[in-house]
């Protein structure tokens, strides 16, 4: 942030953004249909744009950088959990696990309380795991099994798991964004949980209470056929390796192999069926993958022109005491996630400036750790271009846009923070607080 970015800079670095939103979002409120625009089209117009805008550069140059955004490591890791979940949901599903699962669910819970039991597993198994991405993975495909079979909306369902994933993915002590929220802020974890929790907690008991209000108003008879233990193993194995800490991708594997095995042994399909069943998997899968490669570009577009930057002056320019200090912490992190689509990289962009502001405005580390996870997670659960969004949409066949309205905790999340930040009266706390020239320093920023 040494460079000053203008004001006429700044909007342009940022329009990309803003034209995606326009062909992508608002094209469609007008349509009054979400599946008027193709989001692999908005996108693709949003990057022509950004290239056409990039000055300074060659041509070659300007389309170097969508490479480099899209080649980012963390994309390329997550397009591999993609390939990865297409492939076993795929399997799982064609060997019959997913109606098994599901009809394990119906025969041992009450139709009323299906519903809040769904957002109850997503927030237990994202708690055990901390990744959001991998519990959507792995009770997405029962969700949509779920709808079918119940008459719930197939987007309310998706929207509970999507919800509960984000519960676990603020308040685990293995989440990336709790470890990088800490670790910029300098707190430690278990401090930061307990932030967190007076945030999370209400918030979750909410919209848990919620769901089981929607169950009971909209309860269905549902005959359940005989459970078959065999078909259940490769979902109880995938959600009991990925809460004892194996890595996501690992776990799909292996979950690949004991779905295959399970189906051979069944005759549902013989060696080259299973080859075809992960091949449609895959498939399913290519438009997710391909929104996710133009959405590092038009990322890394943004952020090389300075519109990160621009974004993170602004809001710092004018702090006035405590709330307003957390308040742009909240504002920074929000804004720079609907940028990166990252919640992860999001804090780790605003992590060492969080730190400045919180020690210039006494606002207690543990604190300041919290906003940036509790924020970062309020966004990244609302943003249709996210990729836990995407990977929901992508396994469920379903429009995002059509998901956002029944994001329920995400929402509660964002307005609890917001009311804690008004309401919150501070402690004594020991926290360093800047010199006379750091607050210069910071306020050149």
């Amino acid at each position: 942030m040494e460079e000053n970015v203008n004001l006429r800079q700044g909007l342009l670095s940022l329009s990309p953004l803003l034209v995606f939103l326009a062909l992508y979002f608002c094209l469609s409120v007008l349509a009054k249909d979400f599946y008027a625009v193709p989001i692999t089209v908005a996108f693709m117009l949003s990057c022509l744009y950004a290239l056409c805008i990039f000055r300074g550069r060659t041509t070659n140059e300007r389309i170097g950088v969508l490479a480099h955004g899209a080649a980012d490591e963390n994309l390329m890791l997550m397009i591999w959990i993609f390939i990865l979940a297409g492939a076993f949901a795929s399997t799982a599903k064609a060997m019959g696990a997913v109606e098994a699962t599901v009809n394990l669910a119906l025969s041992l819970l009450p139709s009323g309380f299906l519903l809040g039991g769904l957002f109850l597993a997503a927030c237990i198994i994202s708690l055990s795991v901390g990744t959001s991405v991998g519990t959507i993975a792995a009770l997405t495909p029962i969700a949509s099994e779920m709808s079918a079979q119940t008459g719930h909306g197939l987007a309310m369902c998706v929207a509970i798991v999507v919800g509960g994933a984000y519960f676990g993915d603020n308040l685990s002590f293995i989440s990336d964004t709790t470890i990088m929220a800490t670790k910029t802020q300098g707190c430690q974890m278990r401090d930061k949980f307990r932030m967190n929790l007076r945030i999370a907690l209400p918030a979750a008991m909410v919209a848990f209470a919620l769901y089981i209000f929607m169950g009971f108003q909209n309860q269905a008879n549902v005959a359940t056929t005989a459970i078959d233990l065999l078909r259940i193993f490769p979902y109880a194995f995938v959600l009991v390796a990925a809460a004892c800490g194996m890595n996501v991708v690992l776990v799909l594997a292996a979950g690949i192999l004991l779905a295959a095995t399970v189906g051979l042994w069944h005759g549902v399909f013989d060696f080259f069926g299973w080859l075809h069943a992960m091949s449609d998997g895959v498939l399913g899968m290519s438009e997710l993958i391909i929104v996710t490669l133009m959405a590092g570009g038009l990322m890394e577009t943004i952020r090389q022109t300075g519109g990160i930057t621009f974004i993170l002056q602004r809001l710092t320019r004018r702090i006035h005491g405590r709330r307003g200090a957390e308040g742009c912490i909240a504002a920074l992190v929000t804004f720079t996630d609907f940028c990166t689509a990252n919640n992860t990289i999001a804090i780790l962009t605003v992590g060492p400036l969080a730190k400045n502001i919180a020690q210039h405005y006494e606002v207690d580390p543990r604190r300041s750790a919290s906003l940036l996870d509790t924020f970062s997670c309020f966004a990244q659960g609302l943003i249709p271009y996210g990729a836990q969004m995407l990977i929901a949409s992508g396994l469920a066949a379903v429009n995002p846009l059509s998901i956002i309205p029944y994001l329920y905790y995400p929402f509660l999340l964002g307005g609890m923070a917001t009311l804690n930040i008004i309401f919150h009266e501070e402690k004594n706390h020991s926290v360093h607080a800047v010199g006379h020239d750091d607050a210069g320093s910071l306020r050149s920023r």
